[in-house]
């Protein structure tokens, strides 16, 4: 039996992935083999032994910590694309909240409504004009990422009649096929902040893209820019965007990463982090994360992990050795050694890397004995192994 721990509330249909006579899954686990976790924070979490991996139902993979997962040999996966309808929907909504005072507005009519003796149809139509605002169609839109939501905000902003340009500096195969053919992919960021109206985010965080938006990029934009922020706080600078924002060298922005200190700023637009609060985003992330830790605990393959390269093999021969090692030389010669000297026929193999570990599967011919087996694990380089 496979022990698996959630951590918030992962949606039914995706533990109904995880069969009974062969998973045990709930809150109350413990020492377990894998994690199912949304948003709980991990950094502080003790991982048992036996831990082999953890599935994050979201794309974000902040509340992870990820290099000491890699050091444990512990696979962390995620699942990229799977809340990308959910995020795209409440883009479009934050560009028309960026573009008219929708919430200004339905708020001041309420208290017209609350005020005695005031006419609100009367009230309105002599106060409207403070919160009109411009159409997106004809305009401009820069999209700053083209994965899976990336491409589909791109797509469609050429439906509502915009101009779109895009970059991505890790533009896949894939994401590329997935764009209009009408979109202006440019190899320069720079471009896209020179020429965009709207502006919307879709980065990861890390250190290399924390305050992608500063004052030296608002500098590059046209004046009056409106900036969206569905993908992570820490892209934008709170202090540099409040700025641009009282100068009026932004508009508006919209995030839907709070704080306490940009929340009041004059030209905020803040949600509550509802980019994937949708019943059908939650389904599809469960759903995709049961079925990539199901997939890697039964038969060893990788999909979608964020610290270890995807591997995918189909099953053969009698016995499949699951070896987690670091890229360095010699690793595979020496397990290929062992199992030659045991007799052992390797009918398939595969190997892969990602940065500085690796992962390798081997299908072998006939069962591995014990001490070959441990052999293996102590050489040089490997992390963790083990016979699935």
């Amino acid at each position: 039996m496979y022990q698996i721990k959630t951590m918030n509330k992962i949606a039914a249909v995706g533990l109904e992935r995880l069969p009974a006579d062969t998973y045990t899954a709930g809150d109350g686990v413990e020492n377990e083999d894998a994690i199912l976790v949304r948003s709980a924070k991990l950094h502080d979490y003790i991982f048992p032994e036996k831990l082999w991996a953890i599935a994050r139902a979201g794309a974000g993979v902040n509340n992870i910590p990820i290099e000491r997962c890699s050091e444990a040999g512990i696979v962390v996966f995620n699942t990229p694309g799977a809340n990308a309808n959910a995020v795209k929907e409440l883009v479009m909504c934050a560009m028309f909240l960026a573009s008219r005072d929708i919430i200004g507005g339905a708020q001041w009519v309420k208290e017209q409504a609350q005020t005695p003796g005031v006419d609100v149809a009367a009230a309105v139509e002599k106060g409207k004009s403070a919160f009109v605002g411009p159409e997106l169609y004809r305009k401009t839109l820069g999209v700053v990422g083209l994965g899976a939501i990336g491409a589909l905000v791109a797509n469609i902003g050429l439906s509502l009649g915009m101009d779109v340009y895009g970059y991505d500096p890790y533009l896949s195969v894939d994401a590329a096929l997935r764009l209009d053919r009408h979109i202006k992919v440019v190899k320069e960021l720079d471009t896209l902040y020179a020429n965009s109206d709207y502006i919307t985010l879709h980065l990861p965080y890390m250190e290399a893209t924390k305050d992608t938006v500063n004052a030296a990029a608002l500098a590059k934009m046209k004046d009056g820019v409106r900036i969206i922020n569905m993908a992570r706080g820490g892209l934008v600078n709170n202090a540099d965007i409040t700025t641009a924002l009282k100068s009026g060298k932004a508009a508006r922005y919209v995030t839907d990463f709070p704080d306490n200190e940009i929340t009041l700023a004059e030209g905020v637009v803040a949600i509550p982090h509802l980019g994937a609060s949708t019943p059908e985003s939650e389904d599809n992330c469960a759903v995709m994360a049961a079925n990539q830790l199901r997939d890697f605990l039964e038969n060893g393959n990788i999909k979608n992990s964020v610290n270890f390269p995807n591997v995918i093999m189909e099953r053969s021969g009698a016995q499949r050795l699951c070896v987690i090692h670091r890229n360095i030389p010699a690793v595979i010669a020496q397990i290929t050694t062992q199992l030659g000297d045991d007799g052992v026929n390797v009918e398939n193999m595969t190997n892969k890397s990602k940065g500085e570990y690796a992962y390798t599967m081997v299908d072998a011919g006939s069962k591995v004995d014990e001490t070959v087996i441990e052999d293996i694990r102590r050489v040089p380089g490997v992390i963790r192994m083990r016979v699935v």
